[in-house]
């Protein structure tokens, strides 16, 4: 999904669009708000990230002319967590609002929920004969619904959301410690990829929906 990061601080800029780019988001920077409205009109975006305090125009007019004319969610970044700032871009139809700091974590999964009520999220994935929906919660193999544990699925769900992403055996353990309610750790790992596999693979000794990428970690294919 191409996201439009509109914010004047480089060290933001630079950090953030390589975290989302590792999440497969395309990110475009814009500085200022008429170079955000040029790239609005250029392009086609799922969701728009707004700094308040711009050096040339400023957030809350931004918002406003994003919202009038074109149909995609806002989300305000800004230092001002006080209760008029929140207030006041949600009125202007900001769809949520992020203070800085901010964990980016806590970010993207604010950004997931905002693109979900957008409708702009991906609600069923097919790969290889596996249907998952996503809304449903329900998991398929050529047609027959197949039982996962909470963790596969939460598994399933991280190769689903980053397709094309070589992902590591630690950024799987992150996704899936809080899900887990004990300790996981990297043998435990092996353990649910191997049964994840056995379950949505046709062969799970050659598989061709999670494949091993040796020395770096995993991969769904796009």
């Amino acid at each position: 999904m191409d996201v439009l990061l509109v914010e004047d601080d480089k060290d933001i800029v630079e950090n953030l669009s390589q975290y989302l780019k590792e999440e497969g988001f395309t990110v475009v920077a814009a500085d200022g708000q008429k170079k955000a409205l040029k790239y609005l009109h250029e392009g086609n975006f799922s969701l728009v990230l707004l700094d308040v305090t711009l050096k040339e125009g400023n957030g809350y007019s931004a918002c406003n002319e994003i919202k009038a004319k074109f149909q995609v969610p806002v989300i305000f970044l800004t230092a001002l967590g006080d209760e008029f700032s929140v207030v006041t871009g949600l009125d202007m139809g900001a769809d949520d609002y992020i203070s800085k700091p901010f964990r980016p974590r806590v970010l993207l999964s604010r950004m997931k929920s905002v693109l979900r009520r957008a409708g702009k999220t991906v609600q069923v994935a097919k790969i290889e004969g596996l249907r998952a929906d996503m809304v449903r919660g329900v998991v398929e193999k050529n047609g027959r619904e197949i039982a996962l544990s909470a963790l596969e699925y939460r598994l399933l769900l991280v190769f689903l959301n980053n397709r094309g992403i070589v992902l590591s055996r630690n950024r799987l353990l992150e996704e899936i410690w809080d899900i887990a309610g004990e300790y996981v750790n990297d043998n435990t790992l092996t353990v649910y990829i191997k049964r994840l596999r056995e379950k949505i693979e046709d062969d799970p000794q050659n598989p061709k929906i999670i494949t091993t990428v040796r020395g770096l970690g995993y991969k769904m294919e796009g």
